[in-house]
């Protein structure tokens, strides 16, 4: 499990994660041992016409190739269960939340969950220069690996760890680039990424957005009136923030728009057929015969289309809307010709009014800071985004069941405004937050146990990290929605959510890893327990091999919902999901061995896979099992990991 990983890292550039990408749209262009055909990919841009860009721009900075291998890396840590919390109060949810840095969230999720998200919004670090960001990695290959794995000079080697702890520009860009690759995986074929930003970094953002999503997918920029006061410390007020919108693909943009407004249809004329406005009737496409003049009955004054114009009917077609009564000359027919546009029609065929792209009047940062204090009855959370901003945007991308990622939870305001608008128009939109267990105390000088600067309040409300408040939010949301939506709440609303702690095993279960020796007789040390939460000293009440299974079904493209059937080999217990069969625990051996052989033989199980924790197995228990299943008449698969 680690152990491969880690191995698996060693081998990755930074260009894998691309080429992973290339393979899955151009698989022609790959060899049969993987390898990318660079010759054969020349000749097919030469055979149709295409120049290779030889002076084309690109964003470059210290730290890219660093972020593009990060991008391609195994994670490195397991999936803890809160079993407390995912048997109890979350157990009927299919809402997930995930505690830990979200880079190695989104490579545990990037398998199961590719090309499913519908819509992620993400608020990252600003780097504003006011201790809002700092890049921190640890950098832990040596000199000389980094030298070899990048093909660095020692001078170029001091730049890239020069961004350790570091709020630069470029430091930003690599921890920003990672994340954002795997966030494109992981988007739907129709889905939408929202990004809040401010100036600090938009031109930054939008140069590696442009990079990773294509600068053809993208949608356009919000201009999100964030504050209505002015304030006198500099020569502009600065009152907005940015939220650059980027699509999958372009092509296939599911986008919904605002909802009609009935305040724009009358009807002074008494049309049975409803309320309507007046449209134009020109358009600015040519062809067909669709310049021609138009005869006011009542005036007999003839209209043209406008200079350069046409009409957007041919005369047929302007025949038959005239013979409809869907031609007025103005309202008091004294203009050119418009078309009747009745809001009945434009309501069934499910049109919508194209948004601005400034924001305004969808709430400020105070608003959000008022709904803090409502729910915590203390300003525990600094400037979070206002419920009212972040349900116009969902609502832009998603009507149904859809799933909706916020990678930079905050205090989960996304989650909020995903229930508020399921408890309104009833869909089953599920949310999936990831938060940094970021924390707000620290020791002062003296030895106590103190808040950070700007955490009293948090800390008075008993908080000690970020996402603390993040979840206990979603609690106090969830309460507030039911109790103002009693009468009116779905049958469906889910209030509540699963949890998931992504953390490093120890250093002792690290050690007893390097130590293992898998052609060992014997087996000295229970591995397993050391994935448990009391080893892993985190709240939760998981064991070990609980640990083990949800990190494994993660790796293996199972979502977090997953079927799981618990098997029973005599005193044995296995998980099996499908067709493949996890052993994790020790006290496998030939009885279980010969039950296994039974069953498969008598078709009472049906397998393709058994998957064994290489740790808990022996060589003569390993070796049993393995000829084992060569012997049975159908093909089953043996998968040791480490």
């Amino acid at each position: 499990m680690i152990s491969d990983n880690q191995k698996f890292n060693k081998t990755i550039k930074p260009n894998s994660a691309f080429l992973r990408q290339l393979k899955d749209k151009l698989p022609e262009f790959f060899t049969k041992d993987n390898q990318f055909n660079l010759n054969k990919f020349k000749l097919e841009l030469q055979n149709n016409n295409v120049d290779e860009l030889k002076d084309g721009y690109q964003l470059n900075f210290i730290g890219k190739n660093y972020a593009r291998r990060q991008a391609g890396e195994m994670p490195t840590t397991v999936v803890v269960p809160d079993e407390k919390q995912n048997e109890g109060e979350g157990k009927e949810s299919n809402n997930l939340f995930f505690t830990g840095d979200n880079l190695e969230v989104l490579h545990h999720l990037e398998v199961g969950y590719l090309n499913k998200i519908n819509t992620i919004f993400i608020d990252p670090p600003y780097n504003t220069g006011s201790n809002d960001f700092e890049y921190h990695d640890s950098f832990e290959y040596s000199d000389d690996r980094i030298k070899n794995m990048f093909g660095l000079e020692d001078e170029q080697v001091e730049s890239l760890k020069s961004i350790q702890d570091s709020s630069s520009h470029s430091a930003w860009l690599t921890f920003m680039y990672p994340r954002l690759v795997i966030a494109r995986r992981i988007l739907s074929s129709k889905g939408t990424i929202f990004i809040s930003i401010d100036d600090n970094e938009f031109s930054n953002l939008k140069n590696i957005c442009d990079e990773i999503f294509g600068e053809a997918n993208y949608v356009d920029t919000f201009v999100w009136e964030s504050r209505t006061s002015i304030s006198n410390d500099s020569p502009i007020s600065l009152n907005h923030n940015y939220i650059l919108v980027y699509a999958k693909d372009i092509q296939q943009l599911q986008w919904y728009g605002d909802p009609l407004s009935s305040k724009e249809y009358k009807n002074p004329d008494n049309d049975p057929r409803g309320p309507w406005k007046l449209t134009p009737l020109d358009a600015n496409k040519a062809g067909g015969d669709t310049v021609f003049g138009i005869t006011n009955p009542n005036t007999g004054k003839e209209y043209f289309p406008p200079h350069n114009r046409i009409w957007a009917f041919n005369r047929d077609g302007i025949k038959r809307l005239m013979d409809d009564g869907r031609i007025k000359f103005g309202m008091n027919d004294d203009s050119s010709p418009k078309r009747k546009l009745f809001l009945k029609e434009r309501i069934s065929k499910g049109d919508s009014k194209t948004p601005s792209s400034i924001l305004k009047n969808v709430g400020t940062t105070k608003d959000g800071t008022n709904e803090i204090i409502e729910l915590f009855k203390s300003k525990c959370f600094s400037y979070p985004k206002p419920t009212s901003l972040l349900k116009k945007l969902i609502k832009y991308t998603s009507k149904d069941s859809e799933l909706i990622m916020d990678f930079f939870a905050g205090s989960s305001t996304t989650a909020d405004a995903v229930m508020q608008l399921n408890a309104e128009d009833g869909a089953d939109r599920r949310f999936i937050m990831v938060q940094l267990p970021e924390k707000i105390i620290h020791k002062n000088k003296n030895g106590k146990v103190v808040p950070i600067e700007g955490a009293k309040a948090a800390y008075d409300a008993g908080f000690k990290s970020i996402d603390e408040i993040s979840r206990e939010r979603i609690r106090r949301a969830a309460k507030k929605i039911k109790e103002d939506n009693e009468l009116t709440l779905p049958k469906n609303f889910d209030g509540s959510f699963k949890h998931y702690r992504v953390v490093k095993p120890t250093m002792q279960t690290l050690k007893d890893i390097d130590d293992f020796d898998p052609n060992n007789t014997n087996l000295f040390t229970n591995m397993v327990e050391g994935f448990s939460s009391d080893s892993l000293d985190i709240p939760g009440d998981a064991s070990g091999e609980q640990t083990i299974l949800t990190t494994w079904l993660a790796q293996d493209g199972y979502p977090f919902d997953a079927n799981i059937q618990e098997i029973q080999f005599g005193n044995y217990h296995a998980h099996m999901v499908d067709n493949r069969l996890y052993l994790i625990n020790e006290g496998w051996s030939s009885t279980q061995t010969k039950q296994l052989l039974n069953r498969l033989g008598t078709n009472e199980l049906h397998l393709q896979t058994v998957v064994l924790f290489g740790y808990s197995f022996n060589v003569a228990e390993l070796r049993g099992l393995e000829i084992g299943l060569k012997q049975l008449d159908s093909h089953v698969n043996l998968i040791r990991r480490y």
